[in-house]
C-alpha cells in the first residue's frame, strides 16, 4: 500500500474512532469498544497506527493500546514494577498517573482501563499525561528489577527502554492535544 495512503487511513480511522465515541456520549458504546479491544485487540488498526508518527493521534492511540495490552497481559509484573518505581521515585508522576497505593494487579488493570477510557470520554491531553506518568514510573521500576536479577534481563531492559520512549512520546502528544494540534 502507498505509504501516504496508509498514513491517511491511520489518521482517518483514529479521528473517526475518537469522534464516534465522543459524539455518541454513550457509556454503552465506550464499554463495547473497550470490551471488544480487550478481547480481540485492535488488529489491523494497530498495524496502521503503529506506522504513524509518534506525535500524532494514531501514534498516541497506538501507544495507549500497547501500554494497556502490556498491563492486561501481565498485571502482576506491571503492578510489581510500578510499585517499585513509585517507591524509588520522588516525583509528581505517582499523583498524575493516579493508581491506588499500594498498587496490586487489580489496581494496575483499573488504571489502564481508566487511562484508555479517558482518551475517549475525558480530556485526551489528561489521559496522555497520565499514560506518560505511568510509563515513567513503570520504566524506572523495570530498571530496578533488572538491577536485582540476571534472568530475563534483555527482555526487561527492552521493556524499560520502550516505556521510556513511550513516556516522551505521550508527553509530547499530551502537549499537542492540549492546544488542539494532535492530528
Amino acid at each position: 500500500m502507498d505509504p501516504a495512503l496508509k498514513l491517511q487511513i491511520a489518521h482517518d480511522t483514529a479521528t473517526a474512532l475518537v469522534a464516534r465515541v465522543r459524539d455518541n456520549g454513550s457509556a454503552e458504546v465506550l464499554r463495547r469498544l473497550l470490551a471488544y479491544t480487550s478481547e480481540y485487540g485492535v488488529g489491523e488498526l494497530a498495524e496502521l497506527w503503529s506506522a504513524a508518527p509518534a506525535h500524532s493521534l494514531p501514534g498516541a492511540l497506538w501507544r495507549l493500546y500497547v501500554v494497556h495490552a502490556s498491563i492486561v497481559n501481565d498485571p502482576d509484573t506491571a503492578a510489581h514494577a510500578y510499585q517499585r518505581g513509585v517507591n524509588d521515585l520522588n516525583t509528581i508522576d505517582e499523583v498524575v498517573a493516579g493508581a491506588r497505593q499500594p498498587t496490586g494487579p487489580e489496581d494496575i488493570r483499573d488504571l489502564a482501563d481508566e487511562i484508555l477510557r479517558g482518551a475517549f470520554v475525558g480530556d485526551l491531553s489528561d489521559a496522555l499525561e497520565r499514560a506518560a506518568a505511568y510509563c515513567r514510573i513503570e520504566a524506572h521500576g523495570v530498571t530496578t528489577l533488572v538491577a536485582g536479577t540476571e534472568i530475563g534481563t534483555s527482555a526487561l531492559l527492552e521493556r524499560a527502554v520502550t516505556l521510556s520512549d513511550f513516556a516522551l512520546d505521550l508527553q509530547a502528544s499530551s502537549v499537542l492535544a492540549r492546544v488542539n494540534k494532535l492530528n
